[in-house]
């Protein structure tokens, strides 16, 4: 796909720039301050696209609120990856009764994957009338025209048309922390895992022009960002399409050439796209993290195949003794699910043996949740939830062993750390490698860089204390 087909002129971005204005001169001829809350279920790239829908609305003369009740547009951004996403939404949604009830000019949205699958719109249409707006994630910078014209005309708006997606530079953002950033280099997938809704609600892969992101990044860094997390649902596929012949891996080492003291970090990496080129750049690069997020979802060979990955127990084992060859203080991280259809124990046995076999440092576990429209929906699936759950336990014990084994290894070590935020009597920070660090200081360490002295660890933490030269 040529990418001139996927992005939205200046043109276009322009014409939504007047309706923020139209909409932030409505918004100042109110006698009292409008407010706006988003909502965001999912993944980082939910969590990207949220930060352009809040700073669409502050531009639009919003203030950015957490209160329901008080806000008069709510935005909920979906996901559609399981379905505990989708309940807890719909839950969510219909409790809004209550506030559309006491403020009856609220504006309730409701965005994101979910909204894109099929027969979703029209269920929203029918059961969940105080819903005004609804679109999937191919429109999103259409949102200040949506939003203006329910505030002038009311009414209701459904705009979940089939699209392969596309690409809009220039909207504003909010952003959620002043140290870390989002920073998306493409959208969409291609892979299409048996498995996944992600392709048929986000669309065919697309990547952002290698200006772009540099100037994104560069910006990023010059107001004080010390942390950047390349996103894509399959970021070793950055480039196809593009006019340019670019990859992943060049695109890395011209971020890590911007002058200035920041961690780079990506996900999610799939493994039949990592390679050599990869981890070889990943060690060249001073500031590319220590850390590679490596999905490999089951160590049967018939499963992987069932699922569409398109790589064998061996190629996943292989590519890890690679990149720990390159980096060998590299922390891997996981995905692995439960249950797929069919599953039998012995398949299972195999996914405990993987995970022995590689020790990562941490896993994202998960059960099996079948999304309509997917191959996997349909699978023979004999295995009860309760025996799915009884594997799910299994699994999470023994990554809890080798998690607390991992992190003890540390105690004793000093470690550079970027200090990000607090939680209660904590500062939290991260390692290169991403593991969490508790330590105790004021404020003022946050957005810092920090030598710490590891001195205690549990399964989910480390515990440090600040060298006394800091």
């Amino acid at each position: 796909m040529s990418i001139s087909r996927t992005v939205i002129s200046d043109g276009e971005i322009a014409r939504q720039e007047r309706f923020m204005e139209e909409a932030a001169e409505l918004i100042a001829s109110r006698e009292s301050p409008a407010y706006a809350l988003v909502d965001t279920y999912g993944c980082q790239q939910n969590e990207a696209d949220s930060e352009k829908l809040r700073g669409m609305l502050v531009r639009m003369g919003y203030t950015l609120t957490r209160d329901a009740a008080e806000a008069d547009v709510i935005v909920i951004n979906t996901c559609a990856v399981r379905e505990h996403a989708e309940q807890r939404v719909l839950g969510n949604v219909g409790a809004l009764t209550h506030t559309k009830k006491a403020k009856p000019d609220q504006i309730i949205c409701l965005c994101g994957c979910m909204m894109q699958q099929a027969g979703m719109a029209e269920k929203i249409k029918a059961s969940y009338r105080h819903v005004s707006l609804v679109f999937g994630p191919h429109v999103l910078w259409r949102f200040p025209e949506y939003l203006l014209k329910l505030l002038r005309d009311g009414g209701r708006i459904f705009a979940t048309d089939a699209s392969d997606g596309v690409i809009a530079e220039g909207l504003p953002s909010v952003r959620d922390s002043a140290v870390k950033a989002w920073l998306p280099i493409m959208y969409g997938c291609n892979n299409f895992c048996s498995y996944c809704i992600v392709p048929h609600v986000r669309g065919r892969e697309r990547s952002r022009a290698p200006g772009d992101v540099l100037a994104e990044a560069r910006r990023l860094v010059e107001a004080g960002y010390k942390d950047l997390t390349l996103l894509g649902q399959n970021v070793n596929s950055y480039g196809k399409g593009l006019p340019e012949t670019v990859d992943f891996s060049d695109l890395l080492e011209r971020i890590n050439a911007i002058p200035g003291d920041f961690l780079i970090r990506f996900m999610t990496s799939h493994p039949r796209d990592a390679g050599e080129k990869l981890f070889s750049t990943m060690a060249r690069c001073e500031k590319c993290a220590r850390h590679i997020h490596l999905p490999f979802q089951s160590g049967s060979d018939r499963v992987l195949s069932a699922m569409n990955r398109h790589y064998t127990r061996e190629d996943y084992l292989a590519l890890v003794r690679m990149a720990r060859q390159y980096m060998p203080d590299l922390v891997l991280t996981s995905d692995v699910i439960v249950g797929f259809p069919g599953e039998t124990e012995e398949e299972f046995e195999d996914t405990l043996s993987l995970v022995s076999e590689v020790g990562f440092d941490a896993l994202f576990t998960f059960i099996f949740s079948p999304r309509v429209g997917t191959p996997a929906a349909s699978m023979p699936d004999p295995f009860t939830r309760e025996e799915k759950q009884r594997r799910f336990d299994r699994l999470v014990a023994l990554q809890n062993a080798v998690s607390e084994k991992r992190h003890a290894a540390y105690v004793g070590s000093v470690q550079r750390v970027l200090v990000d935020g607090r939680e209660g009597e904590y500062l939290t920070s991260r390692t290169s490698g991403g593991r969490l660090v508790r330590l105790r200081g004021g404020d003022k360490l946050i957005g810092t860089f920090r030598s710490v002295e590891i001195t205690g660890s549990n399964t989910w933490a480390l515990y440090g204390e600040l060298r006394e030269e800091d």
